[in-house]
Protein backbone atom coordinates (compact mmCIF):
# COMPACT_ATOMS: atom_id res chain seq x y z
CA UNK A 1 0.00 0.00 0.00
CA UNK A 2 1.30 3.46 -0.92
CA UNK A 3 1.83 5.92 1.90
CA UNK A 4 1.23 9.66 1.78
CA UNK A 5 4.96 10.42 1.66
CA UNK A 6 5.33 8.06 -1.33
CA UNK A 7 2.53 9.87 -3.15
CA UNK A 8 4.19 13.22 -2.40
CA UNK A 9 7.56 11.98 -3.62
CA UNK A 10 6.06 10.49 -6.78
CA UNK A 11 4.34 13.80 -7.51
CA UNK A 12 7.79 15.40 -7.60
CA UNK A 13 9.52 12.64 -9.57
CA UNK A 14 11.27 13.38 -12.84
CA UNK A 15 9.14 10.74 -14.54
CA UNK A 16 5.94 12.52 -13.49
CA UNK A 17 7.37 15.91 -14.45
CA UNK A 18 8.12 14.55 -17.93
CA UNK A 19 4.63 13.05 -18.17
CA UNK A 20 3.03 16.36 -17.12
CA UNK A 21 5.09 18.18 -19.74
CA UNK A 22 4.30 15.65 -22.49
CA UNK A 23 0.59 15.77 -21.53
CA UNK A 24 0.57 19.58 -21.65
CA UNK A 25 2.27 19.59 -25.06
CA UNK A 26 -0.09 16.90 -26.38
CA UNK A 27 -3.05 18.98 -25.16
CA UNK A 28 -1.53 22.06 -26.81
CA UNK A 29 -0.97 20.12 -30.04
CA UNK A 30 -4.57 18.84 -30.09
CA UNK A 31 -5.98 22.29 -29.29
CA UNK A 32 -3.96 24.29 -31.81
CA UNK A 33 -5.62 23.39 -35.10
CA UNK A 34 -4.04 26.22 -37.12
CA UNK A 35 -0.47 26.81 -35.88
CA UNK A 36 0.08 29.66 -38.36
CA UNK A 37 -2.41 31.75 -36.32
CA UNK A 38 0.24 31.83 -33.59
CA UNK A 39 2.69 33.87 -35.65
CA UNK A 40 3.52 37.34 -34.26
CA UNK A 41 1.42 36.76 -31.13
CA UNK A 42 3.29 37.18 -27.83
CA UNK A 43 2.92 34.28 -25.38
CA UNK A 44 2.32 36.32 -22.23
CA UNK A 45 -0.05 39.23 -21.85
CA UNK A 46 2.78 41.29 -20.26
CA UNK A 47 4.74 40.92 -23.49
CA UNK A 48 1.81 42.28 -25.44
CA UNK A 49 2.11 45.45 -23.37
CA UNK A 50 5.89 45.64 -23.89
CA UNK A 51 6.98 44.48 -20.42
CA UNK A 52 10.11 42.32 -20.58
CA UNK A 53 11.73 40.37 -17.78
CA UNK A 54 15.37 41.02 -16.93
CA UNK A 55 16.36 37.35 -16.53
CA UNK A 56 18.37 36.06 -19.50
CA UNK A 57 16.28 32.89 -19.84
CA UNK A 58 13.08 34.90 -19.68
CA UNK A 59 14.39 37.21 -22.40
CA UNK A 60 14.99 34.15 -24.60
CA UNK A 61 11.29 33.39 -24.38
CA UNK A 62 10.12 37.02 -24.70
CA UNK A 63 11.81 37.40 -28.08
CA UNK A 64 9.73 34.54 -29.43
CA UNK A 65 6.16 34.58 -30.67
CA UNK A 66 3.61 31.88 -29.84
CA UNK A 67 4.46 29.98 -33.04
CA UNK A 68 8.13 29.75 -32.05
CA UNK A 69 7.12 28.47 -28.60
CA UNK A 70 4.79 25.94 -30.21
CA UNK A 71 7.59 24.55 -32.42
CA UNK A 72 10.12 24.57 -29.53
CA UNK A 73 7.79 22.76 -27.11
CA UNK A 74 6.93 20.09 -29.70
CA UNK A 75 10.62 19.61 -30.48
CA UNK A 76 11.50 19.14 -26.80
CA UNK A 77 8.61 16.69 -26.39
CA UNK A 78 9.94 14.68 -29.34
CA UNK A 79 13.44 14.67 -27.85
CA UNK A 80 12.05 13.31 -24.56
CA UNK A 81 9.91 10.67 -26.27
CA UNK A 82 12.35 9.54 -28.95
CA UNK A 83 15.74 10.49 -27.51
CA UNK A 84 18.48 12.78 -28.72
CA UNK A 85 20.97 10.18 -29.89
CA UNK A 86 21.38 11.85 -33.27
CA UNK A 87 22.50 15.08 -31.61
CA UNK A 88 24.87 13.23 -29.27
CA UNK A 89 26.25 11.17 -32.15
CA UNK A 90 26.96 14.36 -34.10
CA UNK A 91 28.82 15.81 -31.11
CA UNK A 92 30.93 12.67 -30.72
CA UNK A 93 31.83 12.74 -34.41
CA UNK A 94 33.36 16.18 -33.89
CA UNK A 95 35.40 15.08 -30.86
CA UNK A 96 38.46 12.93 -31.16
CA UNK A 97 38.74 9.73 -29.13
CA UNK A 98 41.40 11.41 -27.01
CA UNK A 99 39.06 14.35 -26.25
CA UNK A 100 36.28 11.95 -25.18
CA UNK A 101 38.56 9.96 -22.85
CA UNK A 102 39.80 13.21 -21.24
CA UNK A 103 36.21 14.35 -20.67
CA UNK A 104 35.24 10.99 -19.17
CA UNK A 105 38.28 11.04 -16.84
CA UNK A 106 37.46 14.57 -15.67
CA UNK A 107 33.85 13.59 -14.99
CA UNK A 108 34.92 10.49 -13.05
CA UNK A 109 36.98 12.55 -10.59
CA UNK A 110 34.02 14.62 -9.44
CA UNK A 111 31.27 13.57 -7.05
CA UNK A 112 28.77 11.88 -9.39
CA UNK A 113 25.97 11.86 -6.84
CA UNK A 114 26.18 15.65 -6.45
CA UNK A 115 26.28 16.07 -10.24
CA UNK A 116 23.26 13.82 -10.62
CA UNK A 117 21.18 15.69 -8.03
CA UNK A 118 22.21 19.07 -9.44
CA UNK A 119 21.16 18.11 -12.97
CA UNK A 120 18.04 16.30 -11.78
CA UNK A 121 16.86 19.41 -9.91
CA UNK A 122 17.68 21.57 -12.92
CA UNK A 123 15.87 19.26 -15.33
CA UNK A 124 12.82 19.12 -13.07
CA UNK A 125 12.76 22.92 -12.86
CA UNK A 126 13.09 23.34 -16.63
CA UNK A 127 10.36 20.76 -17.30
CA UNK A 128 8.02 22.58 -14.88
CA UNK A 129 8.63 25.89 -16.67
CA UNK A 130 8.14 24.29 -20.11
CA UNK A 131 4.92 22.64 -18.93
CA UNK A 132 3.68 26.02 -17.73
CA UNK A 133 4.60 27.57 -21.13
CA UNK A 134 2.68 24.83 -22.99
CA UNK A 135 -0.39 25.43 -20.81
CA UNK A 136 -0.14 29.21 -21.27
CA UNK A 137 0.18 28.80 -25.04
CA UNK A 138 -2.86 26.51 -25.16
CA UNK A 139 -4.97 28.97 -23.15
CA UNK A 140 -3.76 32.00 -25.16
CA UNK A 141 -4.64 30.18 -28.41
CA UNK A 142 -8.14 29.53 -27.07
CA UNK A 143 -8.46 33.23 -26.17
CA UNK A 144 -7.25 34.34 -29.61
CA UNK A 145 -9.72 32.15 -31.49
CA UNK A 146 -12.56 33.12 -29.17
CA UNK A 147 -12.97 29.89 -27.25
CA UNK A 148 -11.92 31.17 -23.82
CA UNK A 149 -14.81 29.21 -22.31
CA UNK A 150 -13.16 25.87 -23.23
CA UNK A 151 -12.09 23.82 -20.21
CA UNK A 152 -8.63 24.58 -18.81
Amino acid sequence: MMQISDTYNQKHSLFNAMNRFIGAVNNMDQTVMVPSLLRDLPLDMEEKEGVHKSNGAANYFTRRDMHSHYILLKSIRNDIEWGVLQGEDRKKDKLTTMDISRLEDAEGEEDLEKQFHYHLCGLHSVLSKLTRKANILTNRYKEEIGFASWGH
